[in-house]
């Protein structure tokens, strides 16, 4: 978060106070995706409020639960993305897939608080042995889950019927190229034809259904070899039946790519830049105010609970979720209170804080533009 957004907030905290407490409602975007929640329950209008105290000051021992959430529903991927921890083979921790009773253990204990659960980490998760199940655990909370794709397991029926019969709110299918000699330049090994396919056999059902969800929703990363296709982007997406197109920025993690690799990607607009430079040097920006550890925590295949997604080797884990503890006891305990220490107040000691995408962001947002493609999606009504 930047200061100026975090000033914005601090600016709104009465009205949105007021909204949250005695109306039990509170809408925000979510990386250009629309989130909006009517008659929440008590328990969650106070968890929210007290979690927006952080905003004032990101207490050690915070008063809430998470508001937002990410889970590792698998950590190996079919793709080999260039600047991808998994893709280039960094990942050091053991390839599995999150079991079920964890992931039920684990939202069960939050799902009553939680206002997001994003379904994926370093991994692609339609890979999971037990997607349905997974998803079926995910539906039995009021919350906005988001699950992200390359797409290549969209045409297999086992994934179009957990999709279909429990659907997260929004499914995100990562598309970087419209065709495959330009795709294949960052999601390698993908074809366009099993994603493709597999969104319009989801579209089909979904009319069949007279269903809205999951909203079928196109990302699209603006890269030098893809950029002069952005204008055709629309069309396309409207095409193969997508409910939602955003056009995104290429983030910069802390991974074992080269930087010439990164170099090479970066667009020529400065629209398109998730980060100014100067002489090829990214411009680090210093004001911005990091939440992750106290609102945002991600749990991994096996259990692990890290302050922040991009810590993918568990290099500072909170803790281990059935090692002896529970999710709540984790988040409350002694560990997590020294992470958080040491993310707030010496950053630059961390590897994944020193080298954050987010930090030299103009923006919170990755995703700088959305384009809303099928008016009959009521966004008041997903959760």
């Amino acid at each position: 978060m930047r200061l100026a957004e975090r000033w914005h907030g601090l600016v709104r905290a009465p009205k949105l106070a007021w909204d949250i407490l005695a109306r039990g409602q509170y809408e925000f975007v979510y990386d250009q995706m629309p989130v909006q929640f009517r008659g929440m329950s008590a328990a969650k209008r106070l968890n929210l409020f007290a979690s927006g105290m952080n905003l004032l000051h990101r207490r050690l021992q915070p008063w809430s639960l998470p508001l937002h959430m990410q889970f590792e529903l698998t950590n190996f991927c079919n793709l080999k993305c260039p600047v991808c921890p998994t893709g280039i083979g960094g990942i050091r921790r053991k390839h599995q897939s999150m079991p079920p009773d964890l992931f039920r253990q684990v939202i069960d204990a939050v799902g009553p608080y939680l206002l997001t659960a994003s379904l994926w980490a370093w991994g692609e998760p339609t890979l999971h042995p037990q997607l349905g199940r997974i998803l079926q655990a995910a539906r039995r909370h009021p919350v906005v889950t988001f699950l992200s794709t390359n797409g290549q397991n969209l045409c297999e029926q086992k994934v179009i019927d957990a999709l279909i019969e429990n659907p997260p709110t929004y499914l995100i299918v990562a598309i970087d190229g419209l065709t495959d000699e330009v795709n294949t330049r960052f999601r390698k090994g993908a074809r366009l034809a099993k994603a493709l396919d597999g969104v319009r056999r989801l579209a089909e059902l979904k009319r069949q259904r007279g269903a809205q969800l999951p909203v079928l929703h196109m990302r699209f990363i603006v890269m030098k070899h893809n950029q002069h296709q952005v204008n055709d982007l629309i069309g396309f997406a409207r095409e193969h039946q997508f409910d939602l197109l955003t056009v995104r920025t290429l983030s910069i993690i802390d991974s074992e790519a080269p930087d010439a690799v990164h170099q090479c990607m970066i667009p020529d607009e400065a629209a398109y830049c998730a980060y100014a430079y100067d002489q090829h040097s990214r411009v680090r920006k210093a004001d911005f105010y990091c939440l992750e550890p106290f609102w945002f925590p991600t749990v991994f295949a096996d259990g692990t609970v890290v302050s922040c997604e991009q810590d993918y080797n568990a290099q500072r884990p909170l803790g281990i979720v059935g090692a002896g503890y529970d999710f709540r006891s984790i988040w409350f305990g002694g560990q997590a209170r020294e992470i958080r220490r040491e993310v707030r107040d010496r950053g630059e000691t961390v590897s994944f804080c020193r080298n954050c995408p987010y930090r030299d962001r103009s923006t919170t947002d990755v995703s700088i533009r959305a384009h809303f493609l099928n008016d009959s999606i009521k966004y008041d009504s997903l959760v």
